[in-house]
């Protein structure tokens, strides 16, 4: 009795199974990768794309370090953002974290 044709014999038979199993489970990383990752990444940068291109004078805005002010100038990359009376900052476009409803300033100052 020899095991080597047995053992041929049997891998032949069970060759449908696993591979298909391998497909699958690609598929579902795959789909797992772009519905935790891909998609909402995307979905944020395309919001913070179109936060940009709405910029308007005197918006009041929060930038991503924290800089409170309203914005004076508007250049192609860069704002003019003013921070307290006499002090204004030239900030990246897309330094600009959100923007903040009208009057926030003024309640700021009067605390």
């Amino acid at each position: 009795m020899n095991w080597f044709d047995t053992a041929a014999y049997a891998a032949e038979a069970g060759s449908s199974g696993p591979g298909s199993m391998d497909l699958v489970l690609l598929i579902g990383f795959v789909a797992i990768f772009y519905f935790l990752l891909w998609r909402p990444q995307s979905k944020r940068r395309k919001e913070h794309r179109s936060l940009m291109s709405s910029l308007e004078k005197g918006d009041e805005v929060v930038t991503s370090g924290g800089i409170v002010g309203q914005i004076t100038k508007i250049d192609d990359d860069f704002i003019g953002l003013k921070v307290a009376e006499n002090i204004e900052f030239r900030v990246q476009k897309s330094a600009v974290g959100s923007t903040l409803p009208k009057g926030t300033l003024k309640s700021l100052d009067e605390k």
